[in-house]
C-alpha cells in the first residue's frame, strides 16, 4: 500500500471516530440543556409555593453536621467561623477542623469564641490522622461550635473524616471555610431530603459561583458582581454552564457524576459505610460519591442524588495562571485516578445507571476529551503540512463547533439570569455573554494542556503540591466590605 494512500485511510477513520465522537457530545448536551431547563422552571414553581418557615419550625427538621477544614486560614478564620454559626437553621452544629495550621489560626479563635478543651466522645470511625485536642466554647452563644485540633494529614479529605467522626446527626454538609455560604444554605440543601419519601437521598448540592470581585459584609454575600479578571470571569461561565445546565440536567435522570467539595451535603451513614474520603485521591469529593453510589448499588438502596439550581457558595476562583494550571492538574489528575481505580464499573450492566451512564459518560466525553482535542490539532498541523487539508470542510466544521459552544454558554447565562437575577445590571450580563466568545480560543486550550499535563503526573506518580493561594480577607479589620481577590 503506497504511504499516500494510507495516510488517507487514516485520515478517513480519523475524521470519521471524531465526527460520531463529537457528534454523541453534541447531542448530549443538547438533551441536557432541555432536561436543565424543565428542571429549573419545575424547581422554580415548585420552591415559589414552599414556606420555608414551616421547615424551620418542623420537629421533622433532621439536624446537620456542618464540616469546615481549615489549614493556616488566620487572615478571614474569625469572620468566618461567624459566618457559619448565623446561618439560617434551627439545628445545627459547626465543627472546625484545624488540620495542623503553623499560623495563629487557633489561638485567634480559642481567644474569640472562648474556647476551652474538653472532654469529647470522639468516635473514630473513619481512619485519619491523630487528634490531639477538641475544644468547646464557654459562652452559651457559641454552643453550636466544636474546634478538632488535629496533626497536619496534608490533604482536604484527612481533615473532612475527622470532623465526620466528631458529628453528632445524621447529615453533614462539607464546605470550605474560606467560601462564602448563603444564610439559607442548609434548609436549600435539606429540603430534597424531606420531599422525596420514595428515594433515600445521599447527597444534595448547589451551584457554585466565583467570589471573586462580589461585595461581601460580615461573612454574607451581599452584592454578586461578575469577576473583573478574565480568568475568573472565564471560571464564572464554566461554572453556571457546569452546574445550572450539566448538573442539573443529570439529576432529572438521577445520573449526577459528582457533588461539589466546595459545598455538599451527604447522608452520614452512607458516607461512612463507603468508607468516608480517601486521603490518597486527588479527586476525593467525586470519589466519594462514586463509592456512596457503588455502596448503594451493592446493598439494594433505592438512591438518589439531587441538584438544586440556586447559588449557595461562593468561592475564590485563581486569577494567576500558575495557581489555575496546579488546581486544574490536580482535577484532571483525580479524574484519570478514579477512573483507574473505579474502572471495573465502567459499561459494567450490574451498576444500572451508574455503569452504564455515569461511569461511561466520565471516560468518554471527560477523560478523553482533552486527549481527542490534543490529537485533533496535532492531526490537523500534519495535514496542513502535508497539503492535504479541505479547508471547506475544516472551515464549516470549526464555525459549527465555535457558535455551538458559544450557544449553548449563552444559553445557560441566560437561564440563570432569567430564573434567579443574580446580576443586576444588563452591563454584567452582556460583559458575560462576550467573555463566552473569547472562551474556545483563549480558554479552553488551557483545559485541554493543564488535564494532559495532570494525565502526565498520574501515569509517571509525579509528586504534587498545590502552592499557595493567598486571600485578600473580606471584611477584615472593621472593614464594612471588601472584594475578593485570589493571587498565587
Amino acid at each position: 500500500m503506497k504511504t499516500g494512500t494510507y495516510i488517507e485511510l487514516v485520515g478517513e477513520f480519523y475524521e470519521g471516530a471524531v465526527f460520531v465522537y463529537g457528534t454523541t457530545l453534541l447531542l448530549i448536551y443538547a438533551l441536557l440543556a432541555v432536561l436543565s431547563l424543565s428542571a429549573v422552571r419545575r424547581f422554580q414553581k415548585l420552591d415559589s409555593h414552599v414556606d420555608y418557615s414551616l421547615l424551620l419550625n418542623s420537629k421533622l427538621t433532621p439536624g446537620i453536621s456542618v464540616i469546615a477544614p481549615a489549614f493556616n486560614e488566620s487572615l478571614t478564620i474569625i469572620e468566618n467561623v461567624h459566618s457559619l454559626l448565623n446561618l439560617n437553621y434551627p439545628k445545627y452544629e459547626v465543627i472546625i477542623v484545624n488540620d495542623g495550621s503553623t499560623d495563629d489560626s487557633l489561638e485567634k479563635m480559642v481567644r474569640e469564641f472562648d474556647l476551652v478543651e474538653v472532654d469529647f466522645a470522639y468516635n473514630e470511625r473513619l481512619k485519619t490522622k491523630p487528634i490531639k485536642r477538641i475544644f468547646k466554647s464557654s459562652n452559651p452563644a457559641y454552643n453550636k461550635l466544636t474546634i478538632v485540633d488535629k496533626v497536619n494529614g496534608k490533604a482536604k479529605a484527612d481533615a473532612s473524616n475527622a470532623g465526620i467522626n466528631a458529628s453528632s446527626f445524621d447529615y453533614f454538609i462539607c464546605t470550605d471555610v474560606d467560601s462564602i455560604l448563603d444564610r439559607d444554605t442548609i434548609m436549600k440543601l435539606v429540603k430534597p431530603v424531606m420531599d422525596d419519601s420514595k428515594k433515600r437521598i445521599i447527597a444534595t448540592g448547589a451551584t457554585l459561583r466565583m467570589a471573586n470581585s462580589c461585595v461581601v459584609e460580615q461573612g454574607f454575600m451581599q452584592r454578586v458582581v461578575v469577576p473583573n479578571q478574565l480568568l475568573p470571569r472565564f471560571q464564572e461561565i464554566e461554572y453556571i454552564r457546569s452546574f445550572v445546565m450539566g448538573k442539573m440536567g443529570w439529576s432529572v435522570i438521577n445520573c449526577v457524576p459528582n457533588v461539589s467539595g466546595g459545598l455538599g451535603m451527604f447522608d452520614k451513614e452512607i458516607a461512612i459505610n463507603a468508607g468516608g474520603y480517601d486521603p490518597q485521591s486527588f479527586g476525593e469529593d467525586m470519589e466519594l460519591v462514586i463509592r456512596m453510589m457503588t455502596y448503594c448499588i451493592n446493598y439494594q438502596i433505592n438512591y438518589a442524588i439531587r441538584y438544586i439550581p440556586i447559588t449557595l457558595c461562593w468561592t475564590e476562583g485563581p486569577a494567576t495562571i500558575k495557581v489555575y494550571g496546579r488546581q486544574r492538574a490536580r482535577w484532571a489528575r483525580g479524574l484519570a485516578q478514579l477512573m483507574w481505580q473505579h474502572r471495573k464499573l465502567v459499561f459494567n450492566p450490574n451498576y444500572g445507571r451508574l455503569g452504564m451512564i455515569v461511569m461511561p459518560y466520565n471516560f468518554v466525553f471527560e477523560l478523553l476529551a482533552p486527549i481527542v482535542e490534543a490529537l485533533g490539532i496535532i492531526y490537523y498541523i500534519v495535514i496542513i503540512f502535508l497539503d492535504a487539508i479541505n479547508w471547506d470542510y475544516a472551515i464549516l466544521l470549526l464555525v459549527f463547533v465555535y457558535t455551538y459552544a458559544i450557544m449553548i454558554s449563552t444559553l445557560s447565562i441566560l437561564w440563570d439570569q432569567i430564573t434567579y437575577q443574580t446580576y443586576k445590571t444588563s452591563r454584567e450580563i452582556i460583559t458575560l455573554c462576550l467573555t463566552a466568545f473569547f472562551e474556545m480560543v483563549v480558554y479552553h486550550p488551557l483545559i485541554v494542556f493543564y488535564s494532559i499535563k495532570g494525565y502526565y503526573n498520574f501515569l509517571g506518580n509525579r509528586k504534587h503540591t498545590w502552592g499557595n493561594m493567598q486571600r485578600q480577607g473580606f471584611g477584615q479589620g472593621g472593614a464594612r466590605a471588601r472584594t475578593v481577590t485570589a493571587t498565587s
